[in-house]
């Protein structure tokens, strides 16, 4: 049960508020905005995404560098409404198709409309995109794509030597195109989290995936989709490694801890053929979520070392090796290193000829920041770090420095190996072929190097 909703832009304007049972003063967007900023300039990171303040629990989450809020006083599920705030996010772009502040403010009177739909009194009623088109009326003004900031490599959609920007999925399920027709196309994304631990001397200690097949459907009629996987996938722990570490895209065994299927998703063929048979309702949702445990090659080695050079120095290296292909490129790539506390100054020195290569000591959480635009396959890339200590260190200078943590995208590359080997859509007529597009994205999850 939560008390209100609003949704803040990243200077703290409320586009959207709603009080459902009065218990929370209305000023508690502006508090809430007021704790998040001053959360990060007193040094101590982002603020959490469930914290209380006066006796009032605030839940957010960030979408498209857009805040969602829910507020209450009592004692609910975290998880709950976190969740909650996630599916109002993807239900308000699926009627929007592009979720930004424009949008929002040109869409307000729709936005109301599903947020009364979706929860009343504070209690949630449904997320269902295709539910909820039973009981809105009201039409989206559609935002101009082309205005939106260019996207980069991971959000390119492929399909054989075709290629289609992100963009194509910014529009609305409900809303038809110009002249009143809809583009028959279906969008198919791969999605998966990496987390990694490697030890002092590059082991990896654990490794994990987690990751998600999404489904986006534009078809007129929601006909019946066949999803074929991998043949030779098996679900649940064997103990044994399988992979031969050549390609991250080559056909192979996948042995997965364990799955889940969306409610539409009929597995009758499952067993036999590794086919997913299914109808897929309207608005972006999660046809299988799937984890893995068993050993894989990481996408990144990280390497980091620090050692003294004297009596108030010491000398850092960082070192990032890509274990991908070189056809595929890395991007938006974050390398932190937190550094000893007694840590004044630092001066970075990068690899000659480095491009595109950022550097920063954040003085005040004593912290040492290294961007990296892209990183192609098969490429290393090395940062040499000088620091100046005001006091000199006793014992173990690796105990008060690291660990090394990184982020990264890597778009059409999945470390499982886990693929959509056909997609397959029954047809009305022998004319009707529509757009298929799939693509695989790696993410990272917590990608740290023990120093």
């Amino acid at each position: 049960m939560i008390s209100q909703f609003f949704v803040l832009s990243q200077r703290g304007d409320n586009i959207v508020f709603r009080d459902y049972r009065g218990e929370v003063p209305k000023g508690s967007a502006e508090i809430f905005f007021r704790k998040v900023k001053f959360w990060k300039e007193d040094g101590e990171g982002d603020a959490p995404p469930v914290f209380n303040a006066d006796g009032v629990n605030y839940f957010h989450v960030k979408v498209a560098g857009l805040l969602f809020v829910a507020t209450t006083r009592v004692n609910v599920s975290p998880s709950l409404v976190l969740e909650l705030l996630q599916r109002i996010a993807r239900v308000i772009k699926d009627y929007l198709g592009i979720l930004n502040e424009d949008s929002l403010r040109k869409n307000f009177v729709l936005v109301y409309e599903l947020l009364d739909e979706v929860i009343d009194f504070g209690y949630m009623q449904t997320t269902s995109t295709e539910v909820l088109k039973s009981y809105v009326f009201n039409e989206p003004i559609v935002v101009d794509a082309a205005r939106l900031p260019t996207l980069g490599p991971a959000s390119i959609f492929m399909q054989g030597t075709k290629r289609m920007p992100g963009t194509a999925v910014t529009k609305s399920v409900v809303a038809n195109e110009p002249g009143g027709r809809k583009r028959e196309e279906i969008f198919v994304d791969i999605i998966e989290k990496i987390s990694v631990t490697f030890s002092s001397s590059g082991y990896i200690l654990t490794s994990e995936i987690d990751g998600t097949i999404q489904m986006k459907s534009y078809l007129t009629g929601n006909p019946e989709i066949r999803l074929a996987l991998n043949e030779e996938l098996s679900i649940g722990r064997s103990g044994r490694s399988i992979y031969d570490y050549n390609s991250s895209t080559g056909s192979g065994a996948v042995i997965l801890d364990d799955c889940n299927f969306h409610e539409s998703v009929h597995l009758d063929s499952f067993d036999s053929d590794r086919t997913l048979t299914l109808v897929p309702p309207d608005g972006e949702f999660p046809v299988m979520n799937y984890r893995m445990t068993q050993e894989f090659k990481p996408p990144f080695r990280v390497n980091a070392l620090i050692e003294e050079a004297g009596a108030l120095r010491a000398e850092v290296i960082l070192k990032v090796h890509a274990e991908f292909p070189s056809s595929i490129t890395a991007n938006t790539i974050q390398v932190q290193m937190p550094l000893p506390p007694y840590t004044t100054r630092v001066s970075f020195e990068l690899e000659p000829g480095a491009v595109g290569n950022t550097t920063d000591f954040k003085e005040a959480n004593k912290r040492l920041e290294w961007g990296l635009k892209k990183i192609l396959g098969g490429s290393e890339h090395t940062l040499r770090a000088k620091l100046t200590f005001s006091q000199e260190f006793h014992g173990n200078i690796t105990r008060e420095a690291g660990p090394v943590s990184m982020t990264f995208t890597i778009p059409m590359y999945n470390a499982s190996r886990l693929q959509v080997k056909y997609l397959q859509i029954s047809k009305k007529t022998k004319a009707y072929n529509p757009y298929r597009w799939v693509r695989y994205v790696t993410q990272s999850n917590s990608y740290v190097a023990r120093l």
